[in-house]
């Protein structure tokens, strides 16, 4: 039988965008079907694209759900932290950024 990996409680911890902070894609974000008026499988966001947080929600009481505005695209899209990187804080980076450099150096 398979046991479903036990995952860290992200809310247990501040969250690591604020609203108002400048953000970009670090990979590619196709509509699961959750987002409504596109195609299942369109792309939402490109890797590198910038944009804003405008808001800061909860998923199944574990995640944070960041609402960043891509004004290049004129949408909102609810992305997770490990699909950002900010570009406020150039001297604090994500945690996507810290494991892909721990994974370079181990």
């Amino acid at each position: 039988m398979w046991l479903a990996r036990e995952q860290e409680v992200e809310i247990r911890r501040p969250p690591q965008f604020r609203p108002g902070e400048r953000v970009r894609a670090t990979r590619h974000v196709r509509n699961d079907g959750t987002y409504p008026g596109r195609e299942i499988g369109e792309n939402l966001v490109r890797k590198g694209e910038e944009g804003y947080v405008r808001d800061i929600g909860t998923f199944l009481q574990q995640f944070f759900i960041y609402a960043v505005e891509w004004i290049d695209r004129g949408t909102v899209v609810g992305m997770r932290a490990r699909e950002l990187v900010s570009l406020d804080k150039a001297d604090a980076p994500c945690s996507a950024e810290e494991n892909a450099n721990q994974g370079a150096a181990g």
